[in-house]
């Protein structure tokens, strides 16, 4: 299913939401811009590296400089194609708005970062050996889609689903796509567990990490009283998941 739109309206500007669009479209072009060895070692130096975290003699001896730690925000801001960056870009705008209206601009690029970080240190913790760079801001934009989860479950989402050259549109409730969404990863990671590591192309478990990470922590960033609005209410639905947020 690709989401199209939400149902939601926003209430305030969402310049952070539109700033982080606006930077990654903006590296991403510049990477593409670079001849192709350059930007190899881009990806390879500002990448997240697990081995270069938990191994710095492997690190040492494959000419990678200090500052390891670093990567574990830098490769939120690389991408690896067309598609890769405006799948993420395209869910970014969807559902930042209305969880930056929430939390305000400042507390929103908090949260942004700090479940991308999350999201990072779970895909180092189940891969720690790898050799391969990470890249894209997937873990922070599943964080986004995990409060996202908690603070507007009633809200309605426009999807597609292509069906040979067909498109399918529908709305389904946020909670159901959402949920969807994570059974698929949760699903793809453990199934990727069984596959040697070269042919995995997607960090699964860093998408799950950052959504576990946005449903736990987005609660501590709201601000008071924006948590949830009166007129949003569906009885029964939004009401379980009012208590939960507050």
């Amino acid at each position: 299913m690709i989401p199209l739109q939400d149902s939601l309206p926003r209430r305030t500007v969402p310049v952070v939401t539109w700033g982080l669009i606006a930077v990654n479209t903006l590296v991403f072009l510049l990477e593409t811009a670079l001849p192709e060895p350059t930007r190899e070692l881009v990806i390879q130096y500002l990448g997240l590296v697990p081995a270069r975290l938990t191994d710095p003699v492997w690190a040492a001896a494959h000419g990678y400089p200090p500052g390891a730690y670093l990567t574990l925000f830098t490769h939120l801001f690389l991408h690896g194609g067309w598609v890769h960056i405006l799948g993420n870009m395209w869910t970014l705008w969807i559902f930042g708005d209305n969880v930056e209206d929430r939390m305000g601009h400042l507390r929103f690029l908090i949260f942004y970062f700090l479940c991308g970080f999350v999201a990072a240190l779970v895909h180092v913790h189940m891969y720690p050996h790898s050799t391969i760079p990470t890249i894209g801001a997937s873990g922070a934009i599943s964080g986004v889609l995990g409060a996202y989860l908690l603070m507007f479950p009633a809200a309605r989402i426009v999807v597609m689903i292509p069906i040979f050259i067909f498109p399918f549109i529908f709305e389904v409730p946020a909670v159901f796509f959402l949920v969807y969404w994570y059974l698929l990863q949760v699903f793809s990671g453990t199934l990727s567990l069984a596959l040697p590591e070269p042919v995995i192309e997607v960090a699964w478990w860093a998408h799950v990490g950052g959504f576990l990470a946005g449903m736990f922590l987005h609660r501590f960033f709201c601000l008071r009283g924006r948590c949830y609005y009166r007129d949003e209410e569906i009885p029964g639905v939004v009401s379980y998941f009012d208590r939960i947020n507050r």
